[in-house]
């Protein structure tokens, strides 16, 4: 497959941006590439086209199989794994908070509650002991609002997000009062009583 100038530029950004995120460069241009290309892929196009060893590929596609990340797909008439991405930027949002989360916040809050919970944590000064509580209390309240945003519809979330981003600039005296989101209050949408969840 030959890229586009617009699609050589997009999957070579996204591979340096997952290496300033903790990711594997090829691992991020191939999602990436999936994404642009919108379209199933196998693994030896998938190589041949970021001119990548097919090894790479493969480990790769574990790694964005196991963040939920590519799903396997197939076309009759051919024994191969093609692989696609989500197309709905808002699903691949979900999934990257909800994969976050669980890998890292949860089990970072889990080991600072035993760490308050143990009898030595007592023994430690109390501006480290306060510290330590802020910083479990800051991680909670955050673990708890993913939680809620992972709730809601692509489509209530967006609103939520356009509506924080409204009344922060109103709070900080930049704008006026923001307008309710559209269809809001008229029971259309399953989520929509969710709306009214703080964002600041």
């Amino acid at each position: 497959m030959e890229l586009t100038d617009i699609q050589r530029k997009f999957v070579l950004h996204w591979g340096e941006m997952g290496s300033m995120w903790g990711v594997n460069r090829t691992v991020s241009q191939i999602h990436a590439l999936l994404f642009a290309h919108g379209k199933p892929m196998h693994a030896e196009e998938l190589s041949e086209t970021l001119g990548v060893a097919r090894s790479n590929v493969s480990n790769s596609l574990k790694e964005l199989q196991a963040w939920n990340l590519v799903r396997v797909t197939h076309t009759l008439g051919d024994r191969r794994d093609y692989f696609e991405t989500s197309v709905d930027v808002w699903e691949l949002f979900r999934t990257v908070v909800r994969e976050r989360k669980e890998r890292e916040f949860d089990p970072t809050i889990r080991v600072l509650r035993e760490i308050v919970s143990s009898p030595d944590f007592q023994k430690e000064p109390p501006d480290a002991q306060d510290r330590i509580r802020s910083t479990m209390d800051l991680m909670t309240k955050l673990a708890t609002w993913a939680d809620e945003m992972l709730r809601l519809s692509p489509g209530t979330l967006d609103k939520v997000l356009t509506l924080g981003a409204s009344v922060q600039k109103f709070v900080r005296g930049d704008s006026a009062p923001p307008p309710a989101p559209p269809g809001a209050g008229k029971g259309d949408d399953p989520d929509a009583h969710h709306a009214s969840l703080p964002m600041i």
